[in-house]
């Protein structure tokens, strides 16, 4: 698979996000529920196999990754401790906070992906441009 391919593939997963986030407004509590638990689990599968991936990546690869890796689980186990203190109060009050700061965390979240995302288009680019020019110089030889 190219790396174009690779961002393909990230255009299709934020299209499948978006979608379901669509449809969680329409979702009773149960299903909601379901639908968060279910997509805490995707992303410690996904966090876990980009770890994984980090940790195989040959020395030529940054290690500004591997510290942006361990600030955004660092920030998802913050996130996480404050979800599972939360769940336990029902307070209105606490409720209207709590969802307050859970929209905060969405869109640092999405921010996040956003900058990502360039990131990862920028990668890509480079990434082809670096094929190309081997390629070159491959055929020269």
């Amino acid at each position: 698979m190219s790396v174009s391919d690779n961002f393909t593939k990230l255009k299709e997963q934020v299209e499948t996000a978006d979608s379901s986030i669509r449809a969680a407004a329409t979702k009773g509590e149960d299903e909601l529920t379901a639908m968060v638990d279910e997509a805490r689990k995707s992303a410690d599968l996904r966090a876990a196999q980009l770890q994984a991936k980090a940790d195989a990546v040959s020395e030529h690869a940054e290690s500004s990754w591997h510290q942006v890796q361990g600030d955004w689980d660092n920030h998802i186990k913050r996130i996480q401790a404050r979800i599972r203190t939360k769940q336990a109060e029902l307070d209105a009050d606490v409720a209207e906070d709590d969802a307050e700061v859970a929209e905060a965390d969405a869109i640092a979240a999405v921010d996040f992906a956003a900058a990502a995302i360039e990131e990862a288009q920028y990668a890509v680019l480079d990434a082809v441009k670096a094929r190309k020019n081997a390629d070159v110089f491959a055929a020269a030889t």
